[in-house]
């Protein structure tokens, strides 16, 4: 068949891309290395996939470049979205903070990019595995394991490094490498954070609860929910904050972040309050990371017999608890990469690259990373549509 766009990737930007160059009468052919399309929008949400954001917007995104993503987002909003939705009457509700989910199946999400691309008749081959990407005078050649394709526009949408059992993979980057095209080192987002030896031996015990706290690294500030895991830290809050940690940092928990605790056990301490610190703390918190967190910063005792200042650093302690993770848990479990190829080699307007004409880089393989709740997903969808306008 004669092409004249060929995309890498059928994920939600490959598709979205693949759409609105369809239906601008351009002949595409997405190739994909799966059975299937979208199978990270399949598995996202729990499999109800959360599929945008009420309220994103590019103060969303982390990126060298935080200017970068304004142009696409301000194009193709989260509205835009909700009515394709709409238009194909898939019921969905706000989970909370503007997060939108499917009520029945992120199924329902893969057959509407499938049934747009069909009307748009943007063709999908699967099973695709790309063996060599050339560039022709006149465009590109993709070799694949079913043969060789040639297009004059050639978009990039094979995704970040996570979720490697779905088939993740490098090659995006190295197709920009190719073209020495500037890659930021790719690194797992949106990721939970495992503990230190020290912190494992005291913690690991407490697996399973769950606590409402604030967050905070590099100045970036999260309220949302922790979850303690058998090897570290979980949940929202650690998950977002992920994003913004290195390796040898440390961050900042403030358990009672609704609470002048130092306040109060003063108080306590001045109405001879008998009861244990740990009892009292158990007020606030599980009674088992109460015991913990007392064994590991502030041995208990009856209340009364803490000085004052002893009262002020425990408070101090709760609102200001140093962590100092060892690593993430990696790829395998991260929602999302970070890093990617350099915004400062694309068009913002486009995506497209400044240094080789036709050569597109949408979605998460591009230095564009959002933060949980949908906003990865608009992204995929405003790179891939504005892309689409242009290929």
């Amino acid at each position: 068949m004669d092409i004249d766009v060929l995309i890498l990737g059928a994920g939600a930007a490959g598709l979205m891309c693949a759409i609105e160059a369809g239906k601008r009468g351009r002949r595409v052919l997405v190739l994909e290395h799966s059975e299937r399309v979208g199978k990270k929008i399949l598995i996202s949400g729990g499999g109800r996939c959360n599929f945008t954001n009420l309220y994103s917007n590019p103060k969303n995104f982390l990126s060298k470049n935080e200017h970068f993503c304004k142009s696409a987002l301000s194009r193709f909003t989260p509205a835009d979205f909700i009515s394709l939705i709409e238009k194909y009457r898939i019921e969905h509700y706000e989970k909370k903070l503007g997060q939108l989910f499917c009520k029945v199946s992120a199924k329902q999400i893969t057959l509407l990019l499938s049934q747009e691309c069909h009307e748009a008749r943007a063709k999908i081959l699967f099973h695709s595995k790309i063996v060599r990407v050339q560039k022709l005078s006149a465009g590109f050649e993709v070799e694949t394991n079913q043969g060789k394709y040639q297009a004059h526009s050639l978009v990039v949408a094979t995704g970040g490094l996570s979720f490697p059992k779905i088939g993740a993979t490098d090659l995006g980057y190295r197709i920009a490498q190719q073209f020495n095209i500037e890659v930021h080192e790719p690194q797992p987002a949106l990721v939970p954070l495992l503990w230190n030896a020290e912190d494992l031996q005291r913690f690991q015990e407490l697996s399973g609860i769950s606590l409402p706290v604030q967050v905070s690294c590099h100045g970036q500030v999260f309220k949302e929910n922790l979850l303690f895991t058998h090897r570290g830290l979980s949940g929202p809050a650690i998950l977002q904050i992920s994003s913004y940690w290195n390796c040898g940092e440390s961050v900042i928990i403030d358990l009672l972040p609704d609470i002048d605790i130092q306040t109060w056990l003063i108080e306590k301490k001045k109405r001879k309050e008998k009861g244990e610190l740990k009892n009292l703390l158990s007020g606030f918190f599980p009674k088992r990371f109460a015991q913990a967190w007392c064994e590991a910063f502030a041995p208990s005792r009856p209340l009364k017999s803490f000085s004052i200042p002893q009262l002020e650093s425990i408070a101090h302690q709760l609102h200001h608890w140093e962590i100092f993770p060892a690593a993430t848990e990696g790829y395998g479990k991260a929602e999302v990469t970070k890093g990617g190829i350099d915004t400062h080699e694309l068009s913002s307007q486009t995506l497209e690259s400044k240094k080789v004409p036709n050569l597109y880089f949408i979605g998460e393989v591009v230095d564009v990373t959002g933060h949980l709740g949908g906003h990865n997903f608009q992204w995929a969808w405003a790179s891939g549509f504005v892309s689409g306008q242009v290929v």
